[in-house]
């Protein structure tokens, strides 16, 4: 039995208030300041949306954010390619925990550990900086997110179904795809869709492997040196809403493991 005093509880949650708004006013203030009418971001001139026609007019920033969401789509379909099958197999042999541990490595690596050791990389077989470069980067973690995330709904999947499949003479490859996939399928939305996000959002190592390649947050970052204005707000603003979308979309399918049985999503 939990016995806690009348003013536990208060706080608790004046605790947990002061901890998000440590973290979430500086979001806010940024939303707002999108919307300044001066170009000053310190100075409040009033509301308007010009700053966001101006980024539309902008071919340099739209040109970087076709760049980064070609970037982010081929690197989360390289990851969920390989990831997959490696949670799968990691999940068959999931008591070596030397297994468990090269798979997680790449998420304890710091980013700019990675991007150097990239870079080396790239250097030393000569291969071109530039958009497959950036791919292949954003893969190498890409792939380890999507199979933590994969591996956590696989955990919840009740094998008998796929032996019942296989004690009928179905063969594996089929049993995959009629019975294994329907049930796992939300996992593999929400690896994707969070591994796209992070591609998206990721900095450090494309600045590393781009060569002369710009993507969405390299192109602020080269605006950003020359002083915050509104313009860069409404960019890192739309950053924003697409990385909270993203996630929104990928807790909600993930949240579906909760709710959906296994003979349900096969059936």
């Amino acid at each position: 039995m939990r016995n806690r005093g009348p003013g536990g509880g208060r706080l608790l949650r004046v605790n947990m208030g002061i901890v998000f708004a440590f973290l979430y006013t500086p979001l806010v203030v940024l939303v707002i300041l999108s919307f300044n009418r001066s170009k000053y971001a310190s100075v409040w001139g009033g509301f308007s949306t010009q700053w966001y026609g101006v980024l539309v007019h902008d071919s340099a920033v739209i040109r970087s954010l076709g760049t980064t969401f070609f970037v982010a789509a081929a690197a989360t379909l390289l990851s969920i390619a390989i990831g997959l099958p490696l949670a799968l197999g990691l999940e068959r042999w999931r008591r070596n925990a030397a297994l468990d541990g090269a798979s997680y490595f790449p998420l304890l690596i710091p980013d700019i550990v990675t991007a150097i050791g990239l870079l080396s990389f790239f250097a030393t077989i000569k291969f071109p900086l530039g958009v497959r470069s950036i791919v292949i980067a954003h893969s190498v973690w890409g792939i380890a997110f999507a199979t933590a995330i994969i591996r956590t709904r696989l955990r919840g999947f009740d094998r008998s179904i796929e032996e019942a499949s296989l004690d009928l003479g179905v063969k594996e490859v089929p049993t995959f795809f009629k019975v294994t996939l329907p049930v796992i399928w939300p996992g593999i939305i929400a690896a994707a869709l969070v591994v796209f996000t992070l591609s998206v959002d990721e900095f450090v190592i494309a600045y590393f492997t781009a060569g002369q390649t710009v993507t969405f947050p390299i192109q602020i970052y080269s605006m950003i040196r020359f002083g915050i204005t509104p313009e860069i707000n409404a960019a890192a603003t739309i950053l924003l809403c697409v990385t909270m979308l993203s996630i929104a979309t990928a807790l909600i399918l993930f949240g579906r493991r909760s709710r959906t049985t296994p003979q349900e999503a096969a059936g």
